[in-house]
């Protein structure tokens, strides 16, 4: 339990580190911030349902770009914002890392092993990003008419 409150806690000020260097707004640090830890704990609990790091990514990128799409329209602002941000926990850098240490000793089989399962990660992260900001991009004439609708009466 500690080390998940742990790692919790860096996915937050991971986020947030880089919320800082790309200069987001003072008010929208913290939003930002949350959307990591968000992102973070979906893979975590995730674990307890399933063991495959491909699904455990696909339904952690997902849950973070409801979070930053949704949370765009409510602050007004693009989603990129929140999606770039919260999504730093979820880099596969340890396998591209062990990809990259396979591929130095020479170990074609573990390296190409690794490799695979690194690409297989990052395309997990960007369809978990891709459908739910279909989905909302869908919508929006909906919304929009809706809304126009509403303004009229």
């Amino acid at each position: 339990m500690g080390d998940m409150i742990l790692q919790l806690a860096t996915a937050f000020v991971g986020s947030l580190g880089f919320a800082l260097l790309f200069h987001v707004k003072r008010d929208r640090l913290l939003l930002a911030s949350l959307g990591g830890l968000l992102a973070w704990g979906v893979y975590l609990l995730m674990g307890l349902v399933t063991e495959q790091d491909v699904i455990r990514y696909f339904v952690a990128s997902v849950c973070l770009t409801v979070y930053a799409e949704t949370l765009a329209r409510a602050v007004k602002c693009p989603a990129t914002l929140f999606i770039v941000t919260a999504s730093i926990p979820l880099i596969p850098g340890g396998s591209l890392y062990r990809t990259m240490q396979y591929f130095m000793r020479s170990d074609l089989e573990a390296f190409s092993s690794q490799a695979l399962t690194t690409v297989l990660l990052a395309v997990a992260i960007a369809v978990g990003m891709l459908v739910p900001t279909a989905i909302f991009q869908l919508g929006r004439p909906l919304f929009d008419s809706a809304a126009a609708r509403r303004r009229a009466r």
